[in-house]
């Protein structure tokens, strides 16, 4: 039999996956750290870049597999009002978050919550097993990406995920149960941003009402970094995992420069976020473009014949 013939393009498709794109942009943004700041590769520096970067990645596990269901974050009720009772999930999101941060408000105010057991008191100092450089959070996200990561890829309630944000009608019809499914992630999201929320107030040794607002954009952002589709039905966890380390290290290299700050990097933030929803579309946009060209140069040539069909009946 003759071989079979894979064109150039099928070639170079494996090369330039998406993840292929994070894997040299992690490395673009190491070389320049160190070129910034000799400081980049210290063991402090990296603990500290992997303690900022841990709980924002364990947090967009979930997140990850609800985006490619198409839907938002969410814990039970969240989920009871969206997928029972039919209500917007952004608009139910965006209502519970305001709900819960009032709560927190009223019921600690501008107090803090401190004196926590001494073991716990550590983990925001002490590296994972002794590691200098690695903390609790990335180890406990690096262990779970993987698990979640396999039970994506290798089980069939991942599979089902996939065909949920393909078309939740073809995925109903096809036996999976899209609204407990749906529900069974809003809880686990739920239950991870609560352990999320623990192991954020040990690292900081305090808890109080106004500790990690803006988490949920940074989560947002990763995650769609990453190559998830905004529309579901698409992305990885291992693009999620480079997408978070990208995010870190170039917001600890750009904090290593004397005149940059927090809030300027909000702006680099808020700039990857537009940018990993418009990259990823370029092509459908450009497909869409050409069809709508296409239809108007259609409709010249149908008014031009019209017109010379109505001068050739003015002849006869």
């Amino acid at each position: 039999m003759e071989p079979e013939r894979h064109t150039l393009k099928e070639r170079i498709a494996p090369l330039i996956r998406w993840e292929s794109g994070l894997a040299i942009a992690l490395v673009v943004v190491l070389i320049l750290g160190n070129s910034i700041s000799s400081q980049f590769f210290s063991s402090y520096n990296i603990f500290t870049l992997c303690t900022n970067i841990g709980d924002l990645a364990l947090l967009a596990l979930p997140m990850t597999l609800i985006i490619i269901t198409g839907g938002a974050t969410a814990g039970l009720i969240n989920g009871l009002l969206i997928t029972r009772v039919g209500l917007p999930s952004l608009a139910v999101t965006i209502g519970t978050l305001t709900l819960y941060r009032g709560l927190a408000n009223v019921i600690l105010g501008a107090s803090t919550v401190s004196n926590f057991p001494a073991p716990f008191n550590t983990l925001g100092v002490n590296g994972f097993l002794g590691i200098p450089w690695l903390s609790w959070s990335v180890a406990l996200f690096l262990v779970f990406a993987v698990i979640t990561g396999v039970m994506l890829r290798m089980t069939p309630f991942g599979r089902s995920l996939y065909a949920i944000g393909l078309s939740q009608e073809a995925a109903f019809h096809a036996g999976i149960r899209v609204k407990r499914t749906k529900l069974l992630l809003f809880v686990a999201s739920g239950l991870v941003a609560a352990a999320v929320g623990m192991l954020y107030a040990f690292e900081l040794s305090s808890a109080g009402e106004n500790i990690g607002i803006g988490f949920e954009l940074q989560v947002v952002t990763i995650v769609l970094l990453g190559g998830v589709s905004i529309f579901g039905g698409k992305g990885t966890i291992l693009g999620v995992a480079l997408a978070a380390f990208v995010y870190a290290g170039l917001r600890s290299a750009l904090l290593l420069t004397p005149s940059f700050n927090e809030n300027d990097f909000q702006v680099v933030s808020g700039g990857l976020l537009i940018l990993s929803v418009l990259i990823p579309n370029v092509a459908s946009f450009v497909e869409r473009a050409r069809m709508l060209m296409r239809r108007g140069h259609i409709r010249d040539r149908r008014k031009v014949l019209a017109l010379a069909d109505a001068e050739v009946l003015d002849r006869d």
